[in-house]
């Protein structure tokens, strides 16, 4: 077959169907629509969002539900800019994301003469939050960039890739690439990288004489949880888990001994341990909150990780080892036969039951709430945005398995993620409940994404935590004596705005109410918001 007939525009889709692409979140425009030509040929599902933003935040929760790119279509200019702080967000949190934009034509690029979404260089913007970002020039260029991009997806640590078009490329015919074997084909990618044999001798040899030792487990694990965890039975290793990592340790297990690095009892856990096993994690400062507190590792560090750079941040490592987290812990299960003295569920309990007594009274009422979602929708994929009832579940929330508890306090922490990361995840698992946790303050960065959940048959649970304003922030000040500015604001009615939109809401009252009110969400078929009123207390 020839693709002497198909414009770069129609070859496109096409050759992210080859890579396994099934959706792509997007907002057509004039530059951009020739992308869209060759969408109706391929079984891609593309979801209009109602603002770039909220495409970038969308892919980004359908990324971490299925592990797999979550993609975009971008206008020149403005869509891209839009879109940058999804972009931020991902790349903070390494998540897999495609962005496709348009862009000037080639003989304008850089001209400075005032064109239609004229940029100075919006491949140099989106460069600081990607892996890459690349123009393509010609044709020829699109199949090597999508390849590389998803090698990069495959093999590398997973972060935002950006490829811009020309909006005379796009349209421009894309020649006979068929007679190369480029035309709708997928380019063989890289596996994931084995571990040294030697790094893993040493790793071992540590191991075995540990007395002490820890295993800490980040989001880099989230595909290694039965490994790890096999690893950890057999050596006795407590392990302690970081908010992207949460539920790769099963529920109840006797090796579980927390998630927050911040508490006392994990520091000092973590400073006595004489071997530490680090996979996966860059000990990032919102992963030791509140405070942060400064960590301190004494015993040897042994370190997994896909990115070479970060093997040698923050801490020096006895023994970093750059390589895929299951390739590497099935290659140190096979290494070792057993540990040494170490009592690891003796000393789990015993961090379990100093975390709990730590735990600060005012998350009493997120428990209460957390504790609601999981008897109403056992199994929830929980999405939660920068608010107080996701700092609370991050102390002590553990969900039944992976990817199913995420939000944007990580990281980058931006507003606006929690319901279109949730619509994405629902799209990404429609057999599954999901629950957007917000506040009153970052619902209206983009609650116009109910229309689009609407609209895409996605309905999300949205549970809206009311506080009048920037609650979080108002806390804060008034904790440094400055006075409140900028944090009490206009608040609507939620739930009319709810309604107007197409979806259901109501008020909710305390967990026996919201539990109710989930169980009817259920049997929805379109987006439910529940409004909870901080100020008027959230009992049973």
């Amino acid at each position: 077959m020839s693709g002497g007939g198909l414009t770069v525009g129609e070859l496109l889709p096409r050759l992210l169907e080859a890579y396994g692409v099934d959706t792509v979140f997007g907002i057509p425009g004039v530059h951009n629509v020739e992308l869209y030509r060759g969408l109706p040929a391929t079984g891609i599902r593309h979801v209009t969002p109602r603002h770039e933003q909220g495409a970038g935040f969308m892919a980004d929760g359908y990324a971490r539900v299925t592990g797999k790119p979550g993609v975009c279509f971008t206008i020149t200019g403005p869509g891209l800019t839009n879109i940058l702080t999804a972009m931020g967000q991902a790349y903070a949190d390494s998540v897999p994301m495609l962005v496709i934009s348009s862009v000037n034509r080639t003989e304008h690029l850089g001209a400075g003469q005032g064109r239609l979404h004229e940029l100075p260089s919006q491949r140099a913007m989106a460069a600081g939050v990607a892996a890459f970002s690349q123009t393509i020039l010609h044709p020829v260029q699109l199949a090597e960039a999508l390849a590389r991009a998803f090698a990069l997806f495959a093999s590398a640590r997973p972060r935002p890739v950006h490829l811009e078009i020309p909006v005379d490329v796009i349209a421009q015919l894309a020649g006979d690439l068929a007679a190369d074997g480029l035309l709708g084909a997928a380019w063989p990618l890289p596996g994931r990288p084995a571990p040294d044999p030697a790094a893993v001798a040493r790793a071992a040899a540590l191991l075995r004489a540990a007395r002490s030792p820890l295993m800490v487990l980040g989001g880099g694990a989230v595909e290694a949880g039965d490994v790890a965890m096999a690893l950890a039975e057999r050596l006795g290793l407590p392990v302690i888990n970081t908010i992207n990592a949460k539920g790769l340790i099963p529920r109840g297990h006797p090796l579980a001994a927390g998630e927050n690095m911040a508490a006392e009892p994990l520091r000092h856990a973590l400073r006595d341990a004489d071997v530490v096993l680090a996979v996966g994690t860059e000990f990032g400062e919102t992963e030791h909150y509140p405070g942060p507190t400064p960590l301190a590792i004494n015993g040897a560090l042994i370190r997994i990780d896909l990115d070479p750079e970060q093997l040698v941040r923050q801490f020096r490592a006895a023994v970093p080892m750059v390589a895929d987290a299951r390739l590497a812990l099935s290659a140190l299960l096979a290494a070792v036969e057993s540990g040494g003295a170490s009592d690891g569920a003796g000393r789990a309990a015993e961090l379990r039951v100093r975390m709990d007594a730590q735990q600060p009274a005012w998350i009493a009422p997120h428990r209460r709430l957390m504790d609601a979602i999981d008897a109403a929708l056992p199994g929830a994929i929980i999405v939660g945005d920068s608010t107080q009832p996701v700092y609370a579940a991050n102390l002590f929330f553990r969900p039944e398995a992976a990817r199913s508890f995420f939000n944007a306090s990580t990281g980058y922490g931006t507003l606006g993620y929690g319901l279109p990361a949730a619509i994405g995840a629902k799209i990404a698992a429609p057999a599954r409940p999901v629950v957007a946790l917000v506040g009153d303050g970052g619902a209206l960065f983009t609650l116009t994404e109910l229309a689009a959940a609407v609209e895409a048959r996605a309905p999300v649970v949205v549970i809206l935590w009311n506080n009048g304003g920037y609650g979080e922030i108002r806390g804060y000040m008034m904790d440094r004596g400055i006075e409140p500015i900028g944090v009490d604001l206009v608040v609507p009615n939620f739930v009319t705005l709810a309604q107007g939109f197409g979806c259901a809401g109501r008020r909710v009252t305390g967990a026996t109410d919201l539990r109710a009110a989930l169980r009817e969400a259920a049997g929805r078929d379109v987006p439910t918001v529940l409004e909870i009123d901080e100020r008027a207390g959230f009992g049973e």
